[in-house]
C-alpha cells in the first residue's frame, strides 16, 4: 500500500492542530480555576468586613426602631384615654 506525501503531511498536520487545540483549552480551563481560587481568597476578607458593617447597622436599627416604638404605645394610650368610653360618675341601678 502507497501512501503519499500529501496525506501524511494532512494527517501530521491535523494530529498538531488537535494537539495545540486541547493543550489550549487544558490552559484555558486551569487558567479560570486558578483565578476563581484567587477570587474566592479574596472575598473571604470583604465578606468579614461587610458582615461587620452589616450588623452594626442592625444594631444602630434595632436601636432607632425600638425607640420609635417606646413612642408610638405612648401615643397609642393617650389615643386611646381620648377616644374612650365617657366615664359615668353616677353608676345607674336596677
Amino acid at each position: 500500500m502507497f501512501v503519499s506525501a500529501e496525506i501524511i503531511t494532512i494527517v501530521i498536520s491535523a494530529v498538531g492542530l488537535l494537539l495545540a487545540l486541547g493543550g489550549t483549552m487544558f490552559a484555558g480551563f486551569a487558567w479560570c480555576i486558578r483565578r476563581s481560587d484567587s477570587l474566592r481568597t479574596d472575598l473571604v476578607g470583604v465578606e468579614t468586613s461587610l458582615g461587620a458593617r452589616i450588623d452594626g447597622v442592625e444594631q444602630r436599627l434595632t436601636a432607632r426602631i425600638d425607640g420609635v416604638a417606646a413612642d408610638v404605645t405612648e401615643l397609642k394610650v393617650a389615643v386611646a384615654r381620648l377616644e374612650g368610653p365617657q366615664r359615668h360618675l353616677i353608676v345607674a341601678g336596677r
